[in-house]
């Protein structure tokens, strides 16, 4: 789980917001609209839309759940090639994550005997979170000009569709301190997401080693879709201190690295 990292999000006074949570894959997913109709039924169900859509994704990619497709995978009863296009879809992304990363990314990891088995997780999460929020935004048009963020533990998508609202701010948390802001940033679109130990402790796998990364305590990145920010933020801690010369070849895309010490080093990238 990444280090969570909050909306603190202003609106014109006069202007209706309503916030949605839902418990989904293991974790609170919380959508916050803003907007003339943010409080209507209607919205309310497009909200429920795509929080059914991450039930349906959780069902299909959970490793926890024993009879899940990609559990059924990964102990061998089923193939992966021969499995729904949505998870072939999912393994493809991932062979592309593994490229753009340099292989600090894989979705071929060891379990807790040692043996490599599929595990998308570390792409699944931010993937199905960004999509479930583009159809939600989609859906919004239809209610005329709204704003809406969604928070996933931490993974932060936003789109603001009026002229007339702040950008929504985002809070990223020091992993030694989780009471304590290291940054905060506006956003009207994009995405910012955080790997680190704060919340689940030293649990993301170095591909190359097979064992825990050591070398950061947390990797926040900020680009324009969460799938991307999410997978790069997780590479990035992996690579550890070595990742600063790497997200500066990331175009759009900027980060925040702390280091086992606490020592905070800011990247972006040329535009």
């Amino acid at each position: 789980m990444t280090t969570p990292v909050a909306p603190l999000a202003g609106a014109a006074p006069d202007l209706p917001r309503r916030a949605f949570v839902a418990q989904i894959m293991g974790l609170p997913i919380s959508v916050h609209v803003r907007g003339p109709r943010a409080r209507d039924e209607a919205v309310a169900h497009a909200v429920e839309q795509s929080f059914a859509e991450l039930r349906a994704d959780d069902a299909t990619f959970s490793v926890w759940k024993p009879d899940s497709p990609v559990s059924r995978i990964r102990d061998g009863r089923d193939s992966l090639a021969e499995a729904h296009p949505r998870i072939r879809h999912v393994a493809a992304l991932c062979e592309l994550a593994g490229h753009r990363t340099g292989s600090a990314f894989s979705a071929w990891l060891p379990d807790d005997e040692g043996t490599i088995r599929f595990d998308p997780t570390g792409l699944v999460k931010g993937w199905a979170v960004e999509q479930a929020f583009v159809g939600l935004v989609g859906r919004l048009r239809q209610f005329g000009a709204h704003d809406a963020v969604i928070n996933a533990g931490g993974d932060i998508a936003v789109h603001c569709t009026r002229t007339d609202t702040p950008a929504w701010r985002i809070a990223i948390e020091d992993p030694r301190d989780r009471s304590r802001l290291l940054r905060t940033l506006e956003l009207r679109t994009g995405a910012v997401a955080t790997s680190g130990t704060a919340a689940r402790g030293r649990h993301i796998t170095d591909p190359a080693t097979g064992v825990p990364a050591i070398g950061l305590l947390s990797a926040s990145v900020i680009g324009p879709e969460l799938t991307w920010a999410d997978v790069y933020a997780t590479a990035a801690f992996v690579k550890g201190p070595t990742a600063v010369g790497w997200l500066a070849t990331l175009a759009h895309h900027a980060a925040v690295l702390v280091a086992p010490d606490g020592g905070v080093t800011s990247v972006r990238a040329a535009e």
